[in-house]
Parts: C-alpha cells; sequence; structure tokens
C-alpha cells in the first residue's frame, strides 16, 4: 500500500523512481480509509535522506501509513534549510492533542555528550512521557533507543574505545517473537555509534526482553513486555553508502575512525559496499505495524496508554 506524505515532500522523487508507492495528502482525503498515523521525531543532522530511508522502510507493509514529521523546538537545526521544517515539520505542541498508531525517535550524533546536556533533552522527555498515553507502539533507533532506555528504565550508556562502526552479524534469542517472524537465524544490520548499553543493565530490568544481539555490538532489539516500547540500538534504516559518506565525513574533520566493519569488500573504501541489510530491515518494519495494527482499534482515540 502506498505512504501517505505531505505533498511536495523532496523524498517523492526518489521514491517515485524506485517504485515504491507513495499518496500525497490531496490525493489520500479522497480515499475513504483509516491509514496508520505515525509520527517521527526526525533529529538525525540530514533530515531529507532520513525522510527517504525511513519512508522506504515503512511502504514494505500492505497497510496504508500516514506521516507527521516531529523536530524538537528547542533545537536550531544546521543542516535542513528553515524552509523545509517550516513546511512539512511541526513542533510536539503542534501534536500535543493528538494520537498516533505509532512513534519513531531517530538517532542523533550526541551519544558522547551527556543526556541533561543535549539541548533538546527536556522536550525530547517531555515528548516520550506523552508517548506513554498517545502512541501506541514507540520505535527507538540508535541514540534515541539510548534516550529511550535511560529515560524510562534509567539505563545508563557507556563510552566505547572507539566508534562502534559497521555492518555485524546478529542472532535472535527470542525466534518466536512476533517482531522476528521470517528472520533468518543470523542477519546483520549496520551500526555507527561511539556509546553502546550494557546486556546487564538491560537484564536487570523485569519489563524488557533482548530479541537479538551480536557479540561486537552487543543488544540490538530490546523490547518491553507488550512490544509497545521497542529499542533498536543500530541503524536498519541505512542506505547502501550511509557508513561511506559518515565515514569519509569524519575522516574529513581529522577524526581517529575506524573503516567500518565487514562494510566495504576487503576493508577498501574504494570499493562499493555491499548492502546486506535490506531485507531484515524491511521485514522489521513490515512485522512491527503489523503488530500495531492488530493492536490497534479504527479511532486511536479509543485505544489503551502504554503506562
Amino acid at each position: 500500500m502506498p505512504v501517505k506524505i505531505p505533498d511536495g515532500l523532496p523524498a517523492a522523487a526518489i521514491l517515485e523512481a524506485e517504485n515504491i508507492l507513495i499518496m500525497p495528502e490531496s490525493l489520500a482525503f479522497t480515499q475513504n480509509i483509516r491509514p496508520a498515523q505515525i509520527a517521527i521525531v526526525n533529529i538525525m543532522p540530514n533530515k531529507c535522506a532520513t525522510e527517504t530511508r525511513l519512508l522506504r522502510l515503512l511502504s514494505g507493509s500492505p497497510l496504508q501509513v500516514a506521516v507527521r514529521f516531529l523536530h524538537p523546538r528547542s533545537h536550531a537545526c544546521r543542516n535542513t534549510p528553515a524552509e523545509h521544517l517550516a513546511r512539512f515539520y511541526s513542533s510536539f505542541e503542534e501534536v500535543r492533542d493528538l494520537r498516533f498508531d505509532c512513534l519513531i525517535i531517530t538517532g542523533a550524533p550526541v551519544e558522547t555528550i551527556p543526556f541533561e546536556e543535549v539541548n533538546y533533552w527536556n522536550e525530547l522527555q517531555e515528548l516520550m512521557d506523552w508517548s506513554r498515553s498517545n502512541v501506541h507502539s514507540t520505535l527507538h533507533l540508535c541514540w534515541g533507543a539510548q534516550a529511550g532506555l535511560y529515560h524510562h528504565y534509567g539505563i545508563a550508556k557507556h563510552l566505547l574505545p572507539q566508534k562502534l562502526s559497521g555492518v555485524f552479524a546478529h542472532t535472535i534469542t527470542e525466534p518466536q517473537h512476533p517482531l522476528q517472524h521470517g528472520f533468518d537465524d543470523e542477519f546483520f544490520a549496520p551500526h555507527s555509534r561511539y556509546t553502546g548499553i550494557r546486556n546487564e543493565d538491560i537484564e536487570r530490568v523485569g519489563a524488557l526482553r533482548i530479541l537479538s544481539a551480536s557479540p561486537e555490538a552487543g543488544a540490538y532489539i530490546i523490547a518491553d513486555k507488550d512490544a509497545r516500547r521497542i529499542f533498536i540500538t543500530g541503524h536498519p534504516e541505512y542506505g547502501r553508502l550511509t557508513l561511506k559518506e559518515e565515514y569519509d565525513r569524519d575522516l574529513a574533520k581529522g577524526l581517529p575512525v575506524p573503516v567500518p566493519a565487514n562494510y566495504f569488500p576487503g576493508d577498501d573504501p574504494a570499493l562499493l559496499p555491499a548492502a546486506r541489510w535490506q531485507c531484515h530491515a524491511s521485514l522489521l518494519f513490515m512485522n512491527w505495524l503489523n503488530m500495531v495494527y492488530q493492536g490497534t482499534s479504527f479511532d486511536p482515540h479509543d485505544q489503551e496508554p502504554t503506562g
């Protein structure tokens, strides 16, 4: 089914070229159907690229989905034109009285900064509290996962010896969980971060379960009992060249970053990397949307709060 997006969103042209079904708001209004309502808190620096990656994954479900992009008012974005934010993004204040089936909180390149020193932390905390009563299921990605685990459960992050960057093999610890239906016994996912979460800290919280993990990257998919809060420590939404772009950016800044592991053929940055995680990423998002669909009513205002 198509993804309902705001008229004029730049991602539309890219997705149409990939034969991904999208639907502008003007056409969606003519259909008598209740799409799944998804809010996306996009705090990645390159917002346009992140929009495209997430919409690409959301398009894989047989459900029609409608997205609304959110951005913290307390954060001045340097990498996205103000006109783009004004046209396509809402603030938390503008959606405070609404309810959504799904919420996605993206990563952000601030993992080495204490949470309390991130300039939009208070606003993000307020939004995460609001999600308990106004969102059926929230998917947290990378730093968003660390932020959610810290805010909801008091689980601290820790600094890694060097940046964890690359594509790592993961194994399933709970094969019957509906989030992982259809997963291979071993699957791949990209990671790109300077901090991590210790497995033992997660295991001490009885409300959480580690669904899959990697020897190198640690816990990957973490969820509460009802999968109303899901934490993904990596970046399943990344495109083929995203890790390369980040690696090139870091080198240009003079940062001592390693070559992304298991990414370039022969670890040669001059060669085109293979994308080995896209099937897993599509299936993860499809399973998530299907779980939400099974657990929500036609009217999102009838949904039970997550608590």
